[in-house]
């Protein structure tokens, strides 16, 4: 998938922006704070119907702005042209619209545009809670495969439906804690199986991308983690009722899954250094890229690598440096504070890019 130009009005602190695109590779250049991140934001707000930031959508209006506007113009790998519209007024619903189409539910547009991005905030996956890590499973699994977020969806509701049970102060109608149980553990077991069978295939794509990026000598692994290991998940749901009525809340379900990341056996947020941390995330991202290009029929996923040179070494900036530019990479956008990093990229390729520079909001074509 190509982003040929996009239009962006009232976003974070873009007020006006019209781009033409290069379909290989394009960087941007500012200080912090100009607006780089959010131009790659709202790249993924079209793609994915929220911000990577924000889970709060009016919060990406500018403050003194009513609405914000974003229009792409995509370009598939048959040559047919996509356009996807998304706008919001404060205090209303987003609208989301293909090719002038207004979707009758966002889900229906996961997955037509995949797209991986690479940030500081992905320092998060390894140093945060289990909550990120789930995130990063479903953020892939969901671009390929609609039955895991309408199962995902489904259980959600389910669990929020029994934790309010469970916070009653009268005791509950065991009926009802039956019914959500039971609808927790049938989507549940969706989920946990999606879960299952994509860190079985991703975790050797993710081990050769880290062995390139980062010293061959170090062994990473992922160990994934679900009280679906322990049994049918609804005997494990309801096995804990009395301990849950406790504490006012589900204590076990697909809720708590978890990804167990190590290096040399070892746990990686205990033994890697920032280096070896930041190179295991990137690998993460990378691998990701890899497994939606061969799981989303072949269309090639939009890599948004926001300001990740930064504590790395030349030899690991070099290494990321090569395998992004290959031919395994479709369209690229890449922000930076300086040109030092881009050049390395730039001085041996025969590729099509474009600079842009990026200053308080405004985005100026350089070269």
């Amino acid at each position: 998938m190509i982003l040929t130009d996009i239009s962006i009005v009232n976003f974070k602190n873009i007020r006006s922006a019209n781009v033409s695109l290069s379909p290989k590779m394009n960087c941007l250049l500012g200080h912090n704070g100009m607006g780089k991140t959010n131009f790659l934001d709202a790249i993924f707000f079209l793609a994915l119907c929220k911000s990577a930031y924000s889970s709060i959508d009016s919060q990406n209006i500018c403050h003194d702005q009513d609405f914000f506007m974003l229009e792409g113009h995509f370009k598939n790998e048959n040559g047919d042209m996509e356009d996807i519209y998304c706008g919001m007024k404060r205090g209303q619903k987003k609208h989301l619209k293909r090719n002038k189409k207004e979707y009758k539910r966002l889900s229906q547009h996961i997955g037509l545009i995949p797209v991986v991005m690479v940030s500081p905030a992905d320092s998060s996956i390894i140093e945060g809670g289990s909550e990120e890590r789930r995130r990063l499973m479903d953020m892939v699994i969901s671009q390929y495969d609609s039955t895991y977020l309408t199962a995902l969806t489904n259980y959600n509701k389910a669990l929020q439906q029994r934790n309010a049970l469970l916070k009653m102060e009268e005791e509950p109608d065991e009926t009802l804690l039956d019914i959500w149980e039971r609808q927790m553990a049938e989507e549940g077991e969706i989920v946990y199986a999606s879960r299952n069978q994509f860190v079985k295939e991703f975790i050797p794509v993710f081990q050769d991308i880290y062995k390139r990026i980062g010293d061959s000598a170090e062994e990473v692994s992922i160990d994934y983690v679900s009280h679906c290991q322990r049994g049918p998940l609804l005997e494990v749901i309801q096995r804990d009722r009395a301990k849950d009525r406790i504490m006012g809340f589900s204590l076990h379900g697909i809720h708590r899954d978890d990804l167990e990341l190590k290096l040399g056996g070892y746990p990686m947020k205990r033994e890697g250094s920032q280096g070896q941390s930041k190179s295991f995330a990137i690998a993460l991202k990378l691998a990701q890229f890899g497994f939606l290009k061969r799981t989303n029929s072949r269309t090639i996923p939009l890599l948004l690598l926001d300001d990740i040179f930064d504590k790395l070494d030349a030899r690991r900036v070099e290494k990321i440096v090569g395998i992004v530019a290959g031919d395994d990479f479709g369209q690229i956008f890449i922000t930076d504070t300086n040109r030092d990093h881009l050049d390395s990229i730039l001085q041996n390729s025969s590729f099509d890019y474009r600079i842009f520079s990026v200053e308080n909001g405004d985005i100026i074509l350089k070269q």
